[in-house]
C-alpha cells in the first residue's frame, strides 16, 4: 500500500473499512505531517489533536464490533474557520474573535461527523473571507505548497494549502466570489463551489449572505462528490437552504453528446500561457467527445464591479453585529456606548475588513443606492438571464479558473489588481450556479493551472461529472515535491 498521505479519501475510507490500517494510525500519521510541515506553511490557525485522537479510537471500536460506517469513515478533514465546530474557535482569522468559542456545529461540519470524518484542525483564511490572498489573515500569511515565496489564493488559502501539502485529504472552503475555485487552482487541488443553497450556510460566518456557498477542496474529484454525498442535506435552520434529497454523484469518463459552451470574447485578453493551457483543455474536452459552442456572456466583463458593490454592502450589514457587546473582544478604555462600538471595531477589524465596510456603507447609503447598489442588483439580473440563454445552446460553460498562476506573496499591492483576480470565478457567485476548478496543468514557472466547468442551477452532478472526465485523462494531479518523502514529484 501506498504512504498513507499519498491515499486519496476514497481510498484511505476503504483501508479503514478492510481493516487494512486503524483509524488511529491515520489520526497519527496526518497530525505527524502537520507538525513536521505547517510551522512553515501556515495552513492551520488550530489543530484538534485531543478530539481527533478520540474520535479515531471511537471509530476503531466501532470497526471492531461490527457497527455500520459513514461515507467518510476516518477521513481526516480540515474546516475552514469561518464555520462552527461546538466548543472550538472560531476566529475568522481576525482579532476581533480571537476570544470566541463556537455554542453550535454548523450543520456541514455536523454532517462530516455524522459520517464518521475525524476532523483534524482549523485553518487559515482571509480575515472574514475578505481576499484573494491569505495575506489579509490577521495573524499570518499562508503559504503556497508548490513554492514558499507565492499565494495559496484566498480567502480559503489554508484549506488549499492543507489538502495539496497532503496535511488532509480533504477541506472545506466558503465561496463568496471564488473563495474555493481560486485557491484550488492556485494549489493544483479540486475545489468545487455547488448551487447556492445545495449546502447548508447554518453556522457559516456570513460575508456576503446572497452568494456565501460552502464547498469542498480535495485530491480528487471522486473525493468531491463523496464529501458532497455528505454535506449535500437540506436544513431547516439555514432558509436559503434547498429543500432536495442529496445527489448521487455517479462518475463516468463518457463525454459524449455533451456540449460546453466558450465565452470566446470575455476571454480575448488572457496571458498567451493562460490561453495556451485553455485551448488544451478544451481540446481534451473535445477528445472525451464533447462537442464545443460559442455562447455570449460578454455582460461578464461588469462582474467585478457588480460583485463588490454587492458583497461589500451586504458586508456592511452583516458585520453590523460586532459591536464588542454580545461577543468579541470589547475595548478596554472607552467610556461611553458608542465609543465601545468605535473602538472595540477599530481594535479588531484589519485594514481590508474596514475598507470594505466603508464602501458597503456608501453603496447603501441614502444618496448613493440608486446609482450603485440598485443599478448593481439589475446588471446582476442581467448576467442571471444572460446565463440561461447561454444554457439553452450547452450544457455547461468552461472557463480558466484564474487570469495567472500563484503570484508572489506582497506581489500585488493595487486593490483593483487583487479584485480583478476574480474575474472568471465571479459569475458563478452572482447567478448561483454550482462551478469546480480541476487542474489542467502548469505555467512557465511550474505552478499549477486550472479549468473551470460552470453548469446551470441544480446541475451539481453533471459538473462533477465532467471535471471527472476531464482529470481522469488529463492526469495533472502532482504533488508538491517539497511535501514528499523523498523531496521530489512521485
Amino acid at each position: 500500500m501506498k504512504n498513507l498521505y499519498q491515499l486519496t479519501a476514497t481510498e484511505l475510507r476503504d483501508a479503514f473499512a478492510k481493516g487494512e490500517v486503524t483509524a488511529s494510525a491515520i489520526a497519527n500519521h496526518y497530525l505527524e505531517r502537520i507538525r513536521r510541515y505547517d510551522k512553515e506553511l501556515g495552513a492551520f490557525l488550530e489543530v484538534l489533536e485531543p478530539r481527533m485522537l478520540l474520535k479515531a479510537e471511537a471509530l476503531d471500536k466501532k470497526r471492531a464490533a461490527g457497527k455500520p460506517l459513514g461515507k467518510l469513515a476516518a477521513v481526516p478533514i480540515a474546516i475552514k474557520d469561518n464555520m462552527h465546530i461546538a466548543g472550538e474557535m472560531t476566529t475568522c482569522a481576525s482579532r476581533f474573535l480571537k476570544n470566541y468559542r463556537a455554542p453550535f456545529d454548523a450543520t456541514a461540519v455536523r454532517l462530516l461527523e455524522e459520517q464518521d470524518a475525524l476532523l483534524i484542525g482549523k485553518t487559515n483564511l482571509d480575515e472574514f473571507a475578505m481576499g484573494s490572498s491569505t495575506e489579509n489573515s490577521a495573524y499570518f500569511p499562508t503559504k503556497n505548497p508548490w513554492n514558499l515565496h507565492c499565494t495559496p489564493g484566498g480567502s480559503s488559502g489554508g484549506s488549499a494549502a492543507a489538502v495539496a501539502a497532503r496535511l488532509a485529504p480533504i477541506s472545506t472552503g466558503s465561496d463568496t466570489g471564488g473563495s474555493i475555485r481560486q485557491p484550488a487552482s492556485f494549489c493544483g487541488i479540486v475545489g468545487f463551489k455547488p448551487t447556492y443553497g445545495r449546502v447548508s450556510r447554518y453556522g457559516l460566518v456570513a460575508f456576503g449572505s446572497s452568494l456565501d456557498q460552502i464547498g469542498p477542496m480535495a485530491y480528487s474529484v471522486k473525493d468531491i462528490a463523496l464529501s458532497m454525498e455528505a454535506m449535500g442535506h437540506p436544513c431547516p435552520h439555514d432558509a436559503t437552504c434547498l429543500d432536495f434529497p442529496p445527489e448521487s454523484y455517479l462518475l463516468s469518463r463518457d463525454l459524449k453528446d455533451v456540449k460546453l459552451g466558450i465565452p470566446t470574447r470575455f476571454l480575448e485578453k488572457l496571458q498567451p500561457e493562460i490561453q495556451k493551457n485553455f485551448l488544451k483543455s478544451i481540446d481534451l474536452f473535445r477528445s472525451l467527445g464533447a462537442k464545443t459552442v460559442e455562447v455570449n456572456l460578454d455582460l461578464l466583463q461588469h462582474a467585478v464591479a457588480v460583485y463588490y458593490i454587492l458583497s461589500s454592502a451586504e458586508a456592511s450589514t452583516n458585520l453590523a453585529r460586532f459591536d464588542g457587546i454580545r461577543y468579541g473582544i470589547r475595548a478596554q478604555k472607552a467610556k461611553t456606548l458608542e465609543e465601545i462600538y468605535e473602538a472595540s471595531r477599530r481594535e479588531g477589524f484589519g485594514r481590508e475588513v474596514k475598507k470594505r465596510i466603508m464602501l458597503g456603507t456608501y453603496v447603501l447609503s441614502a444618496g448613493f443606492q440608486d446609482a450603485y447598489y440598485k443599478k448593481a442588483q439589475k446588471v446582476r439580473a442581467r448576467m442571471i438571464e444572460a446565463f440561461e440563454i447561454a444554457y439553452e445552446s450547452c450544457d455547461a460553460i468552461i472557463l480558466p479558473s484564474t487570469p495567472t498562476g500563484a503570484f508572489a506573496l506582497s506581489s500585488i499591492q493595487d486593490p483593483i489588481a487583487m479584485y480583478l483576480q476574480d474575474i472568471y470565478t465571479i459569475p458563478a457567485n452572482l447567478a448561483g450556479l454550482p462551478a469546480i476548478s480541476v487542474p489542467s496543468g502548469f505555467d512557465l514557472r511550474n505552478l499549477p493551472l486550472g479549468i473551470q466547468i460552470i453548469g446551470p442551477q441544480m446541475c451539481d452532478a453533471a459538473v462533477v461529472r465532467y471535471a471527472y472526465a476531464f482529470e481522469q485523462a488529463s492526469q495533472c494531479i502532482r504533488m508538491p515535491p517539497l511535501f514528499t518523502e523523498s523531496g521530489s514529484a512521485p
